[in-house]
This record gives structure tokens, C-alpha cells and sequence, in this order.
């Protein structure tokens, strides 16, 4: 089978769910080689993975000729810096959320990869997974009736208790809305539609937080970005909702996500899950009854996205987790920002249209061209 091969810059927390599915499921991926800062983390995942190269720095691994997609896993903060590398030393670019720290960022970038003729992809790539494939089925096919709106929120008190370096959380490309809001927003926009604008207002409630996991149990860290946002988003269709996200209070459920329909309501899973129960509404059964879920992928198959991206590129077809989503999605969650900060409604402007929904795969791993 032809693959496509990709160099992964940054080993941390998230690259080892990367470097397990895309060395032992997903087939049409090669992991070439892997680079970070601290070579330790790099040799660990060389040794455990079986990876071919350690590159020094990552403009090593921009130059390997036989890498044709890097995979940025770095820091938020990072993305922006790693990602224009990149594309400016000719290689497409599959990106961890968010695609920038600014929609500033984001802009520059898709006009560098526009201008190179390149591709960026990138996370979340949940929404491609069984569990909210099955929701858009459901309202494609007509189970609520029109969509009227939704509420979605995340809320829990923060992950400096549990986190091992959370520090980059309260920093610049950091906060619950660019932490979380890319799973709620890229759902959002995959099962209802384009956001057409945002009211918003947030704050920070505590100027700093004290770290209390291990290894750095007793720093304090200054809190740079809001902590507390909530707004109204109106989409293209008419559907309007609200999202709310918080690393400032005591909850118990940090996800709930409801989309509201002329003709029933459906609870939503987890949108940072591939495989958690549905349940639907409907005026003949008066209750909730769970959905089956009708799609691949329920199990954490983080590196779909990349997946279904390199068998893109191979076939000519539109790339599911394209550049247009990852720009709309960092476009609506800054607007947030930007409405509270005005005081205003922000029109979004950014262009989003839904790619088509996953098929059944005839092999698990094996993205269909």
C-alpha cells in the first residue's frame, strides 16, 4: 500500500495517542520521523514506536525529502511559528488545535499556504468519529425536524490540579475557549451549519492559578487570556444558541452539548470523544432513548483527520479537517473576545461549508480516496 509520509514536531502529552494509532492503525501513514526540544522525549518515541529518524531541530525535518505532511504537535502558543515553517519550506501541514493563537495568526497562515499552494489540516478530528457522524445522520436524515438551536458548555475549575506543565493553558493561544472550544465549535459547525455572528461576554476571574500536580506543585502562573466566556452564536440557517466554557468554576460534568429541532432534541456526546452514547427526544416516546451508533471509529482515534487528509491529497477529494474549518472555527472563537471587548454583536465573515459525511470503511485504518 502507498503511504503518505509525515514527520511529528513536538512529543509531548498528546503525541503518544498520535504515534499508537498512526503506527498500528491507520495504514496509509508513515511516521518517518519525530522531533522535540527535549531530544529525551524524541528517543523514548523513537524506541517505543519503532521511528526511523530523530531530527535535531524541525527545520531538519523540513528539509527530509521524504516527508510530505508535518504534523505540528506542539504548545498553542507554538502552532503558529512551527506551521509557517513549514509551509514555507514547501511541506503540507496537519496541525493540533488551534490553528493559531489569533485569528491574526490563522489568516497569515492560510494566505502563506494559499500562496504555496499547499494544504493545512487539523484537530479536532472527534467529529469524524462514530459518535457525532451518527448525530449529523440523525439530523441530516430529519430525526429532530429543523434545527432551531443549541446550547453547549464546558465548564471545570481549570487542569492545574491534574496536568504534569499546565502553565501554557493561562497563556497567549491558551484559555477554555482555544483549549475546548475547537471540539465544541467543530462539531457545532459540522451538524448545523456556518456561524454567521457572535455576542459575547467574558472575563477572568482569578489573576493568577497555583499549580497543585507534580512536578511544578506550588508555582503560581498569571493568567494572560479570559477564563469565564459566554455568548450567542447565530448561524447561516437561522439556528441560534449558546456556548459556554470555564476553568473558573466547581462542576461536576464538564461537557454538555443539546441541539434543539422543531420536531425532537438530541443530547450530543463529549464532543472531545469519538464514541459516547447519543440520545434522542421525540414527541411519540415522551423519554430519552440512546441512538446506535452507525459510524467507525469509537475508540480515541486521534490522527483520523490525518488519515482521511493524506487519502484526500492521494484522490483529489476535499479534505474533511480542511484549512477553511480550522480558520472559521479560530475566527468564532476569537470573536468571542472581540464582542465583549466592543461590546458589540462581531459578524463572522470567514467561509464554511460542511465537507461530505465519513462512510462505512470496508478496513478499519484505511481511509477511503
Amino acid at each position: 500500500m502507498e503511504t503518505t509520509k509525515v514527520a511529528i514536531i513536538g512529543v509531548g502529552d498528546i503525541s503518544g495517542i498520535y504515534l499508537e494509532n498512526l503506527t498500528k492503525i491507520f495504514r496509509q501513514i508513515e511516521v518517518v520521523g519525530v522531533c522535540d526540544l527535549v531530544r529525551e522525549k524524541a528517543e523514548k518515541a523513537q524506541a517505543k514506536y519503532g521511528i526511523a529518524k530523530i531530527y535535531e531541530t524541525m527545520h531538519d525535518a523540513f528539509a527530509d525529502d521524504q516527508v510530505e505532511i508535518i504534523v505540528n504537535l506542539t504548545r498553542p502558543y507554538e502552532h503558529f511559528e512551527v506551521t509557517k515553517g513549514a509551509l514555507e519550506a514547501g511541506k503540507h501541514v496537519y496541525s493540533e488545535k488551534p490553528l493559531g493563537a489569533s485569528g491574526e495568526e490563522g489568516q497569515e497562515l492560510i494566505a502563506l499556504a494559499a500562496q504555496k499552494g499547499l494544504q493545512i489540516g487539523g484537530a479536532p478530528d472527534t467529529f469524524l468519529g462514530a459518535s457525532i457522524q451518527t448525530c449529523r445522520k440523525l439530523i441530516d436524515d430529519g430525526f429532530i425536524g429543523d434545527v432551531l438551536g443549541f446550547n453547549a458548555s464546558m465548564i471545570c475549575r481549570g487542569h492545574e490540579s491534574w496536568h504534569p506543565d499546565p502553565a501554557f493553558y493561562y497563556q497567549f493561544g491558551g484559555g477554555p475557549m482555544l483549549d475546548m472550544g475547537p471540539y465544541y465549535l467543530t462539531t457545532l459547525v459540522n451538524l448545523v451549519g456556518r456561524v454567521s455572528g457572535v455576542t459575547s461576554v467574558v472575563r477572568t476571574s482569578f489573576k493568577q492559578r497555583l499549580i497543585t500536580s507534580q512536578p511544578r506543585s506550588g508555582t503560581l502562573v498569571d493568567v494572560e487570556v479570559p477564563t469565564y466566556i459566554t455568548g450567542i452564536l447565530e448561524m447561516d440557517n437561522g439556528a441560534l444558541g449558546n456556548i459556554f466554557t470555564t476553568f473558573d468554576v466547581v462542576y461536576k460534568e464538564q461537557a454538555r452539548f443539546e441541539i434543539y429541532g422543531s420536531e425532537g432534541t438530541l443530547i450530543v456526546p463529549d464532543p472531545n470523544c469519538f464514541g459516547n452514547p447519543i440520545y434522542l427526544l421525540r414527541p411519540e416516546t415522551g423519554e430519552w432513548r440512546e441512538m446506535p451508533l452507525l459510524f467507525d471509529y469509537q475508540e480515541n482515534s486521534r490522527g483520523l483527520g490525518l488519515a482521511d487528509m493524506a487519502a484526500a491529497m492521494k484522490g483529489g477529494r476535499p479534505i474533511r479537517a480542511n484549512m477553511e474549518q480550522l480558520y472559521h472555527v479560530l475566527d468564532v472563537m476569537t470573536a468571542f473576545k472581540r464582542s465583549s471587548d466592543k461590546k458589540a454583536r462581531e459578524e463572522i465573515h470567514s467561509p464554511f461549508e460542511r465537507q461530505a459525511p465519513m462512510e462505512k470503511a470496508k478496513v478499519i485504518g484505511i481511509v477511503e480516496n
